[in-house]
């Protein structure tokens, strides 16, 4: 019994002793570092995912510069082609506006010969079908005169079929062409104007209808075929007026 309360008696005063005190204190001291080098550790953590979020921003940034760079870059661009465009159309606008005047000042001297010529032919025939074939000539050509253009056109081209050995063959062409062209028809006045210089390229109308064919060409934006167009009108037809305007819508396109 003496002996079990000395052993009691011992472990009292040992736990109370300054050494054993020092245990407890060093535990707690271990427990606060572990507990502040967890600290640490997860704020270096969250400061590396800072970073990182830091440099995706970063790399946002750029990238959104960049792209709005390119869309300065193709604003620009696109607005250089629309100036480049802008002032294509204004120079076609022109060049059709001159030819339309040019075209008129030809024309005119050419409308009363034209009718009285169809108009004279019925008597000299001296058949009904030369008359029919004049009127209808005189019908059509009165759409050209009233500048109803696509009735013109057409009404042209239902003569052709309906009087194919027509003495006025070269004619009709001539003027169907010109009412394609008047019309904005630009593809069929070319042809027009090709079967005319095909099968009538002796014709007096031929060098006008050659300007016309390469005005319809460069319209078509056919810039090489109507720089041709007017090489062959200036030498086939040298001492034409004609002629003369070639060589200027020549110079102006080089």
């Amino acid at each position: 019994m003496l002996r079990t309360a000395s052993c009691l008696l011992g472990g009292l005063l040992l736990a109370s002793s300054p050494a054993f005190a020092g245990l407890f204190a060093d535990d707690d001291a271990r427990k606060q570092v572990q507990q502040l080098e967890l600290r640490v550790v997860q704020l270096e953590r969250r400061l590396a995912e800072a970073e990182i979020q830091n440099k995706l921003a970063v790399r946002s940034i750029l990238d959104l510069q960049m792209q709005i760079d390119m869309q300065t870059t193709e604003m620009r661009k696109q607005r250089g082609q629309f100036e480049e465009f802008s002032h294509a159309l204004q120079d076609a606008e022109k060049r059709q506006r001159d030819f339309y005047t040019d075209l008129d000042s030809r024309l005119r001297p050419l409308e009363g010969g034209t009718a009285g010529a169809a108009t004279r032919a019925a008597p000299s025939s001296g058949s009904s079908d030369a008359a029919s074939e004049n009127r209808a000539f005189e019908t059509a050509y009165g759409f050209y005169r009233a500048e109803k253009y696509r009735e013109a056109a057409s009404a042209f081209s239902g003569f052709l079929k309906q009087y194919p050995q027509s003495m006025h063959e070269a004619n009709v062409y001539y003027w169907m062409g010109n009412a394609y062209f008047l019309s904005k028809d630009y593809a069929n006045a070319v042809a027009a104007y090709r079967i005319l210089l095909d099968k009538h390229d002796d014709h007096p109308r031929a060098p006008d209808s050659m300007l016309n064919l390469a005005e319809s060409q460069l319209l078509l934006k056919q810039k090489s075929a109507a720089k041709t167009t007017l090489k062959q009108l200036i030498a086939r037809f040298p001492g034409s007026d004609a002629s003369g305007k070639a060589k200027k819508r020549l110079a102006a396109l080089k």
